[in-house]
């Protein structure tokens, strides 16, 4: 495991959820000495993947990872969301499949007496998430003390300052997935960004955006290596490491996280990459690595999980019951 030095004195970051954790998630908690942030406040896993439901280790975690993520919210004055997916947000519909989630109770614990600032619901928004925005507006986030749209806004907090970008790609410039936010923490002159579901970033402008300033430490979702050929071509993929190669020889820290993680020979396709910040004596790191814990790649192992894991006879009940698609009760682990 690798010891690697602290980027930041005053800002102080703490990943909660992600692929390193065995989830899909960036939520991660962020506290100075004038504010404590809760940057998307989500976590999901994958229905299908190799064909096969999520293992029983898979719900365990996501079960243990929730409470983590209430605990923290308590703790926090201001949630943030990126964007309307429900990894990056709590919904408040019963989910015992995907989101782990009781009806209205899991994000009402979450959201309940925060200032929310939120990905704009109207504007650069597509289809899906802008329903989900409404949702989400009319269910857990009406529990929230006050909320605010973000979308390329300041907000100071005593000598902190939380500053959000304007909507970017979620992946390719003009995808039909999306925009998401990113969101910016600075105190004195230290600068953490936290740079969600920018797959890379495939766009050439949401690189820029994250050089324009100097930054000690980079959260980003990386390059989809997983969706090739499927959703995504391999000129963009190409493009998200051309991008993110100049990011970590600039920036002394990336935790480089989410969608590149969910591939089973990621650790290959990334090499490079660490290579080049290297070489600049900087490091790339998955966000259990940033916080000195084994990495727990669930998804991307699932199928030697189901190898190594045999399930039990009451575990492979409930998949049949899953085809069904009938209301899905808790899977018994």
């Amino acid at each position: 495991m690798s010891h690697h030095v602290e980027p930041l004195k005053l800002i102080h970051v703490t990943p909660l959820a992600s692929e390193s954790f065995g989830v899909r998630s960036m939520c991660t908690f962020v506290q100075t000495p004038d504010v404590s942030v809760l940057l998307d406040a989500g976590v999901s896993i994958c229905p299908w993947r190799f064909n096969l439901p999520p293992h029983p280790l898979e719900f365990q975690n996501i079960q243990t990872i929730r409470k983590k993520i209430a605990d923290v919210a308590d703790k926090a004055q201001v949630i943030t969301v990126s964007h309307y997916h429900y990894d990056h947000h709590t919904p408040s519909f019963e989910d015992w499949l995907v989101n782990w989630t009781a009806q209205n109770e899991t994000a009402r614990q979450i959201y309940q007496n925060k200032t929310l600032l939120i990905k704009n619901p109207k504007k650069d928004i597509n289809k899906s998430q802008h329903e989900r925005a409404k949702t989400f507006l009319k269910t857990g986030a009406k529990y929230a003390k006050a909320i605010e749209e973000a979308d390329n806004k300041t907000f100071v907090y005593g000598n902190t300052k939380i500053l959000f970008s304007k909507a970017v790609p979620h992946g390719e410039d003009n995808t039909s997935i999306g925009y998401v936010i990113m969101t910016t923490i600075e105190l004195n002159k230290e600068r953490f960004i936290f740079a969600p579901d920018i797959q890379g970033p495939i766009s050439n402008q949401t690189r820029q955006l994250i050089l324009e300033k100097p930054l000690a430490l980079l959260m980003i979702g990386g390059p989809p290596f997983y969706l090739q050929t499927l959703r995504i071509t391999t000129a963009s993929l190409q493009n998200a490491v051309n991008n993110l190669n100049d990011i970590v020889k600039t920036v002394p820290v990336t935790i480089l996280e989410h969608h590149t993680l969910r591939d089973e020979y990621f650790q290959q396709k990334i090499r490079p990459i660490k290579e080049q910040a290297e070489q600049a004596g900087h490091d790339v790191l998955t966000a259990a690595e940033f916080v000195n814990k084994e990495n727990n790649f669930l998804e991307a192992n699932r199928k030697n999980l189901y190898k190594k894991f045999p399930t039990t006879k009451e575990f492979q009940l409930w998949i049949k019951t899953l085809n069904k698609n009938k209301n899905i009760q808790k899977p018994p682990l």
